[in-house]
This record gives structure tokens, C-alpha cells and sequence, in this order.
């Protein structure tokens, strides 16, 4: 099935990366989940040998999959997936929300773990860029796919 649909297809593939990277992330372990952004307890609980955010992290990777999946669906790389427009508008909402209101929330919400993020600014707004790209290749693509 051919596609011309490139904001789904970079999308979806960059989608599946992302879930690959949450993998990677359970092998590298407490210094991966502390780069990444995971927190300091969320990587304290990986060293004490705890399965928790193996378990946690296995899931966020298993959404990311399927919203990849979603997008090459969309994109026609395979048949249509149940549901896939209305999938892909909340996909893309989350993806355009994360960008755009990452960096207020961590400077402006009074909790723990959202201070820990807003000491790595650096961390948020090269995530809440790729957030916000990702956000708009999903709105460009899905909009076509709608379109169609």
C-alpha cells in the first residue's frame, strides 16, 4: 500500500523510537532513568532492584509502540487500525500539550518530581520541542488522513 502521507510516517516511525528508547532505558538502568528525565526516586527504586520502573517504563514504551503502529496505519504502510482517526487526534493532542505546556508546568506547579524537572531545563525543552515536532507531524498527517 503506497502512502504520501509523511507527517504520519515520520511520525509513527519516530513514535516507535521513542518506544525503543524506553527499552533501552529498563537495560541502562538508574543512570539511563535519571538522564532521561525519570526521577530521582524513579532511579533510586531501579538500583534497589525494584520492578516497579522496569514495569512502568515497559508500559510508557508499549503506548509509544502503538501510537506508532497508529500512525503507519494512518499513513496506509498496513490496513487501517480500529478507531485510527479519532486515535490519532488525541495522539496528537497529547503530543501538542506536552509540548506546549511541559516547560509552565515544571515552572509553575508546586510538586516534587515537577521541581526535579524544572532544575533540568535543558531536559525539558529539548523534550518539549521533539513533543511539539512530533505534535505537529501527527496534526499535518492527520488532518490529510481526515482529508482523505
Amino acid at each position: 500500500m503506497a502512502t504520501t502521507n509523511r507527517g504520519l510516517l515520520l511520525g509513527g516511525y519516530s513514535s516507535l523510537a521513542i518506544s525503543l528508547l524506553h527499552l533501552l532505558m529498563i537495560i541502562g538502568g538508574s543512570d539511563w532513568y535519571r538522564f532521561f528525565g525519570a526521577g530521582e526516586a524513579f532511579a533510586q527504586m531501579a538500583e534497589s532492584g525494584s520492578l516497579y520502573p522496569h514495569f512502568v517504563t515497559a508500559v510508557i514504551a508499549g503506548i509509544f509502540a502503538v501510537w506508532g503502529m497508529y500512525a503507519l496505519s494512518g499513513a496506509g504502510v498496513f490496513r487501517l487500525l480500529p478507531l485510527t482517526r479519532w486515535v490519532l487526534v488525541i495522539v496528537t493532542a497529547i503530543y501538542l500539550l506536552r509540548g506546549l505546556k511541559g516547560i509552565p508546568l515544571v515552572l509553575f506547579a508546586d510538586h516534587p518530581y515537577l521541581a526535579e524537572l524544572g532544575d533540568r531545563m535543558l531536559f525539558m525543552l529539548v523534550s518539549s520541542a521533539l513533543s511539539l515536532a512530533l505534535g505537529i507531524m501527527y496534526l499535518a498527517g492527520t488532518r490529510q488522513l481526515w482529508k482523505s
